[in-house]
Formats: structure tokens, sequence, C-alpha cells
């Protein structure tokens, strides 16, 4: 006689009648973990979009020097330098706001 399915059986058997004890001593503290993390989270999103800002407002300093630099020099692609400086600051700002709108 092979023992090999009957132990296949008894092992299933096993976890199928244990796996509802399992699930019920771990649902609660799961479920009061999952909350706190949750909680603990979005907690952080005012702070982190207003460092985004911040960023944006030194990246906007940063690159308006860098254009005015240019622009007095005479080189040609100020207006490239300005739109990708602009476009990346707009871009920092925009994430940081549907960042903090989608989560929250």
């Amino acid at each position: 006689m092979n023992k090999k399915p009957l132990f296949t059986f008894l092992v299933l058997l096993t976890l199928l009648l244990a796996s509802p004890l399992v699930y019920a001593q771990g649902a609660g503290n799961g479920t009061a973990g999952i909350q706190d993390a949750t909680t603990q989270v979005t907690s952080y999103f005012d702070p982190f979009t207003k460092l985004m800002y911040a960023i944006g407002a030194v990246l906007g300093l940063v690159g308006a020097i860098k254009v005015y630099g240019k622009w007095n020099s005479g080189d040609q692609d100020t207006q490239k330098t300005a739109v990708s400086w602009f476009g990346s600051m707009i871009f920092l700002v925009i994430v940081a706001t549907v960042v903090r709108s989608f989560f929250l």
C-alpha cells in the first residue's frame, strides 16, 4: 500500500482544520497593526509636503540664478534652461500635492 497519498491527505486535513484557529488568533493583531501603520504613514504627509515645497523653492532660486547668469553671458539656450528649471520645480510641487491628496 502506498503511504504517500494518505500522508498528503492527513497533512492537508490538518492544515484545513487548523487554519481557522490561526486566522482567528492573528486577525485582531493584524488589523490593529495595519491601522497603526496607516496612522504612522499618514502622519508623515504634512512634513513631507512641506519639505517638497521647500526643495521646490530652493530649486526655483538656484534655477533663477542659473538662468540669470546665462542670460547675462549672452548664451543662446537661455530659454531652454529656464523651461527645464521651471518645469522641474512645477513637477516637484505637483508631485507633493498629488501624493498628499491621493493618500489622505
